[in-house]
């Protein structure tokens, strides 16, 4: 379909993880992860040692790759480089806030739910409904 962001790959395509040392672990275990023939890995696991230009590096760094379609990142994680996080609009790879163990999930600072309520709220007033 014209207009449609196509994932450049030849089978299929992976799933990036910026999150704690349990929810990385939790989707290795289900299959998610992979290291590359240069051994560059699909995941950061952050940490109290991890810092915020190690997240926005990873966060350019699976934003850019060809071969990533989702980027599941925990959104204590994502708050912490919300700037870069609110100001990506691409449609692939996909971002996409979780919860995590410690931190619950917010709504009100998820940036994909903000544009989604927006984009209803505009179509409704579009056709007049309300």
């Amino acid at each position: 379909m014209a207009g449609r962001a196509q994932i450049a790959t030849k089978n299929s395509a992976l799933i990036a993880m910026i999150a704690d040392e349990d929810t990385v672990t939790g989707f290795l275990l289900a299959g998610v992860g992979n290291v590359d023939v240069r051994r560059k890995t699909n995941y950061l696991i952050v940490d109290s040692k991890t810092t915020v230009k190690a997240i926005e590096d990873a966060f350019k760094e699976f934003t850019t790759k060809d071969d990533i379609a989702i980027v599941l990142i925990s959104q204590y994680v994502a708050n912490m480089i919300r700037f870069l996080v609110d100001g990506y609009n691409k449609p692939v790879p996909a971002i996409l806030e979780i919860p995590s163990k410690d931190h619950p999930y917010d709504p009100a600072h998820d940036s994909v739910l903000s544009r989604v309520k927006y984009l209803f709220s505009a179509e409704s007033v579009a056709s007049g409904r309300r």
